[in-house]
């Protein structure tokens, strides 16, 4: 045997053991996900009913729906991306056009990478340190928790997302784009607006995507904004109930009806996670097929 041929046996050896521990690896961390997964569409199925879409939550010992939880969550997650999203989208251009290669431009990506993997729950503590406490010592009364509050704690949570995806959607524009059209005398604000932003738009639409399937699932930011409330409220200055701070009260709950309400909400937002990562696969497929 020549030494030629012991190295590639050497190799090929360490390769196919280096293949199976990583498989194994995968199923070990994927047979874990696969029975989460079963296990809330299980006991969530038996739970869904029209009631669901249709009642308040109820009080302890009774059955009802999840209506409101509903109607506050959508309601917090989208002031979050009217507020988040354009200060995103303004802070992804600036970097990826303005401030490419600058000290200041490198220190505001560092920062907005530890915004992005910051615990959600320091921002809700943050949130309530800065916007309930202060309301609380002006009127002497526990005011500051309200619906806005806590579309404030998820609006920092979709900012680093579309920070980060509208930065390096741009950054992957070729350069050629953007000498052509200053060349023809295209001033710089219609180049990023009209002709770099609308080639990127489908990371950006995906990025406010994930930014939106993120906020969905939070609970920690709204136990500290929002608190929950159980009866119907639309108003921005007062707690608000959300399907997260639901599931989390009714699981530790006692009751049977509130541990079915808390499946059931589990798999609604599991269903709406899914179908927001498959719109926004499906939207990039289609940019790159066009």
């Amino acid at each position: 045997m020549t030494d030629n041929e012991s190295l590639y046996r050497k190799r090929n050896l360490k390769n196919k053991v280096a293949m199976v521990l990583s498989c194994g690896a995968t199923l070990f961390g994927l047979l874990w996900l696969v029975w989460i997964l079963l296990t809330t569409v299980i006991n969530g199925f038996k739970a869904l009913n029209l009631r669901l879409f249709a009642e308040m939550t109820p009080p302890p010992g009774s059955s009802g729906g999840l209506a409101n939880a509903f109607y506050g969550s959508a309601m917090m997650s989208g002031i979050a991306l009217l507020i988040g999203t354009p200060i995103g989208l303004m802070a992804g251009i600036w970097l990826a056009e303005f401030a490419r290669h600058s000290k200041l431009g490198a220190a505001v990506r560092f920062i907005n990478d530890i915004l992005l993997s910051a615990p959600s729950i320091v921002l809700g503590l943050f949130v309530y340190t800065v916007v309930i406490l202060p309301l609380n010592s002006i009127t002497n009364h526990q005011v500051g928790f309200s619906a806005i509050a806590g579309a404030i704690a998820l609006a920092l949570l979709v900012i680093p997302v579309v920070v980060r995806t509208t930065d390096e959607m741009l950054q992957l524009q070729p350069s050629t784009m953007r000498e052509a059209a200053l060349a023809l005398g295209v001033p710089q604000w219609k180049l990023t607006l009209q002709i770099v932003l609308r080639a990127a738009k489908a990371g950006v639409v995906t990025g406010i995507l994930l930014a939106l399937a993120r906020i969905t699932g939070e609970t920690a930011p709204l136990l500290f904004t929002a608190f929950g409330n159980q009866f119907w409220s639309s108003n921005l200055l007062k707690p608000i109930a959300s399907v997260p701070v639901v599931i989390f009260q009714y699981a530790m709950s006692p009751f049977d009806d509130w541990h079915s309400l808390a499946w059931a909400g589990a798999l609604i937002l599991t269903l709406f996670v899914l179908c927001l990562s498959l719109l926004s696969r499906f939207i990039l497929l289609r940019n790159r097929s066009v």
